[in-house]
């Protein structure tokens, strides 16, 4: 390997683009088409980075198996980065194979760490926290170890375990400093605020307050009976009951909820679950079903009793009972949790992060994009979408994943 390129490389390695494309910009061999096609993503280029790998990939042969299978690697990088989750893992997963075998196991770690955050992304954290046990963080590079610190916070903040999540940040911060690489400090910072900033409301007697990460966890280990809007399950203590699925008696418990300890009439909760203005005799009667299926749902938790004018929450054991609402209630919320990280996703990437059909997202983005919420750029298979994010929130209790004793 040459000067120029032994230079650009270690450039590179210190976060400085533009120093190695100054090097090998004028070049197309392999190795300088590598690092420009790495040089372009750091750059925020992901379109001619991947065009540039690509084109290394081919130009290093088939003799030239390690050359190759980084190539893929840093494929595999800007496919994740520009959310384009579908890139084939197992492609990735032979990448990783080969380079352990011949010896290279930083950029084999490196490998491995972009599958953990690719299942870190589609909520598999189960699968993630399994991956990375088999990863030893003190034998890495310090960039590499700040990457490894970042997905055991994400795993932790959306697990909404705070005191993990900020020594994990700490030590991705001590980590980002020895690296001196600014875009990792920075990414580090980023990750940081998301602890410091209102992820949910808490809605009780009338009342209303944001709450940090930190409270959500306080508040989801107290003795208060939770309607919790964020999973649409009610929860006492280390009790669940899920009404993901019953979407009407889920809207009628919270609508009791945000009463307690008052009642609510039958009228108004015939107008909030049934969404009509005008209740008749038939309204009414399935009210009566409808109460009758959340009663034996919630008994183990709370009763639900009739009053003169209409029904009324009653804890079992629990002193007070709550909603824990998201922070920003959107129709479409999941989808702009996703969207507001700043990143490009296309519809597909974002269905298999949202479980969800590719139709069901393609409307929801639709809807969006007509309120002015998102907008697209591209055509076809590169259309990508993307909304700024919402200053002052954090979407970690928006996106899929379980809360404690779920």
């Amino acid at each position: 390997m040459d000067s120029l390129i032994t230079a650009a490389a270690r450039a590179l390695a210190a976060g400085d683009p533009l120093g190695a494309l100054n090097r090998v910009a004028l070049r197309d061999d392999a190795p300088a088409l590598a690092l420009r096609g790495i040089a372009m993503a750091q750059l925020g280029d992901l379109v001619r980075a991947r065009t540039l790998v690509r084109s290394a990939a081919r130009a290093f042969g088939s003799r030239e198996i390690v050359a190759r299978a980084r190539c893929i690697v840093a494929e595999a990088e800007i496919a994740f980065v520009s959310r384009d989750l579908g890139w084939p893992v197992k492609t990735l997963d032979a990448a990783r194979a080969t380079l352990e075998a011949h010896g290279d196991h930083a950029n084999a770690a490196h490998a491995r760490y972009l599958e953990v955050r690719r299942l870190l992304l589609i909520g598999h954290l189960d699968a993630a926290e399994r991956a990375l046990a088999d990863l030893e963080p003190a034998a890495l590079s310090p960039a590499l170890r700040t990457a490894h610190e970042l997905i055991v916070a994400g795993i932790a903040m959306r697990r909404l375990q705070t005191r993990p999540a900020r020594a994990a940040l700490m030590r991705a911060g001590q980590a980002a400093h020895r690296a001196g690489i600014p875009a990792l400090q920075a990414e580090v910072a980023r990750a940081s605020l998301l602890l410091n900033e209102p992820a949910a409301r808490l809605i009780a007697q009338g009342d209303e307050r944001p709450l940090v990460l930190e409270e959500v966890e306080a508040l989801l280990a107290s003795p208060a009976l939770i309607v919790d809007a964020c999973r649409h399950v009610v929860r006492h203590v280390d009790k669940v009951v899920s009404l993901a699925t019953r979407p009407v008696l889920f809207t009628l418990a919270r609508a009791l909820a945000e009463a307690w300890p008052g009642d609510v009439a039958r009228d108004a909760l015939i107008a909030r679950a049934f969404r009509t203005k005008f209740a008749d005799e038939s309204h009414r009667a399935r009210l009566r079903v409808e109460i009758g299926r959340l009663r034996a749902m919630l008994r183990p938790l709370a009763g639900v009793g009739a009053t003169v004018r209409g029904f009324a929450l009653a804890p079992r054991a629990a002193s007070e009972i709550v909603v824990l609402a998201r922070p920003v209630e959107e129709a479409h919320a999941a989808v702009l949790a996703f969207l507001a990280d700043g990143e490009s996703w296309s519809s597909s990437a974002l269905a298999l992060a949202l479980g969800a059909s590719q139709r069901t997202v393609q409307r929801a983005l639709d809807a969006l994009a007509a309120a002015g919420k998102v907008q697209s750029f591209g055509r076809g298979r590169a259309r990508r979408w993307i909304t700024p994010p919402v200053p002052g929130f954090t979407t970690t209790l928006l996106l899929p994943a379980p809360l404690p004793g779920d």
